[in-house]
């Protein structure tokens, strides 16, 4: 049959045979412009990467330093990062997974890295190159004779109870100030207890006048973060209010609070008169035992008279309480339970 359709033309004749040599170069003849055309197109994505991971790295550091001005309740890293990032990606794995899976490059990893740990921004936010200990009054930012302009106004009323945010406060009522780690999460928890007529975040125990929050979290004013508790001791006493600070924060920690760090967040109760000043001190040997005897270390809690009480901005007070707000919390409590009924 195949010699009848040669005959006739039908079949072609049979192509020479090449070697496996001639073979291949043949191939690679042909596939040359498809290489160079996928190189340039794995350069592109290579570049794209970097762009991405830079890009997403200023995000983050941005998004760390939210101006007060635009009233956005946003704190500085890492309070911001956790719930921030939470809030636009499910975890952070996944973001990891899907940039490397995009970007495919050492390259743009190296180099979003070093964009993200560089920047002054994320240093300051993360503490690093913060001071960790207080600082001599000369080394501390002046500050300024006249109020932040967006601390609240005179007439301003808490958010929550409706009351007075300023002195003064009804006669029946007295106060104590407490620097427990982040005031968002500290005010949260006072605010909400029966007897409590007001409560405040602001900075206090510091050198520098007026300070703004970016100049407390830089470490250079000696303030702390604290919340200022206005309550009426007829209807809650000082030691159920101190029961509550023990429980919810760890007085172990020097200048730290969970991730916060920095001498803002250092533990400390700072009284208003010689009654509050043994009570807190009383409180403070009891629980240590209760600490000591569970294998926990040595209390690093100041008590102290209180300084002046200079407010915070207007977006950080009742901040847990306003609509919108993350729930953020940086406080570590240890678990122990205080021991009231041994508070003479």
């Amino acid at each position: 049959r195949r010699g009848r359709q040669e005959s006739k033309g039908i079949l072609s004749p049979p192509m020479p045979s090449i070697s496996p040599v001639q073979r291949y170069h043949a191939f690679e003849t042909r596939r040359e412009p498809l290489s160079r055309f996928n190189s340039m197109i794995r350069l592109r994505h290579k570049v794209a990467g970097t762009i991405l991971f830079a890009g997403i790295s200023s995000a983050i550091c941005m998004m760390a330093f939210v101006p007060s001005s635009m009233g956005v309740g946003f704190r500085m890293a890492p309070r911001v990062l956790p719930g921030g990032i939470k809030g636009f990606i499910p975890s952070a794995r996944n973001i990891a997974g899907s940039l490397m899976k995009g970007a495919k490059s050492k390259l743009a990893v190296g180099t979003a890295v070093y964009a993200f740990a560089a920047s002054p921004m994320t240093a300051a936010a993360f503490g690093w190159g913060k001071p960790v200990e207080l600082l001599e009054k000369s080394s501390c930012i002046e500050g300024s004779d006249k109020p932040i302009p967006d601390a609240p106004g005179k007439d301003d009323k808490h958010f929550l109870l409706g009351s007075r945010m300023y002195p003064p406060f009804p006669e029946n009522t007295e106060s104590i100030v407490l620097g427990m780690g982040c005031f968002w999460c500290s005010e949260n928890l006072f605010m909400r207890m029966p007897g409590v007529y007001s409560t405040h975040v602001g900075y206090s125990q510091g050198e520098t006048k007026n300070p703004t929050y970016e100049e407390v979290c830089s470490g250079r004013t000696n303030h702390n973060e604290v919340v200022r508790v206005v309550y009426d001791p007829s209807k809650i006493s000082l030691k159920e209010i101190l029961k509550v600070f023990w429980e919810r924060h760890d007085p172990t920690t020097l200048n730290q609070q969970g991730n916060d760090r920095g001498t803002q967040y250092r533990s400390g109760i700072y009284f208003e008169n010689d009654e509050q000043r043994k009570i807190a001190e009383e409180s403070k040997k009891l629980y240590q035992q209760v600490l000591r005897d569970r294998g926990f270390g040595i209390i690093t809690t100041e008590i102290e008279p209180a300084g002046e009480f200079y407010y915070a901005e207007s977006y950080h007070q009742q901040y847990d309480a306003k609509p919108g707000s993350r729930q953020y919390c940086g406080l570590s409590p240890l678990g122990t339970q205080f021991p009231l009924e041994a508070l003479q």
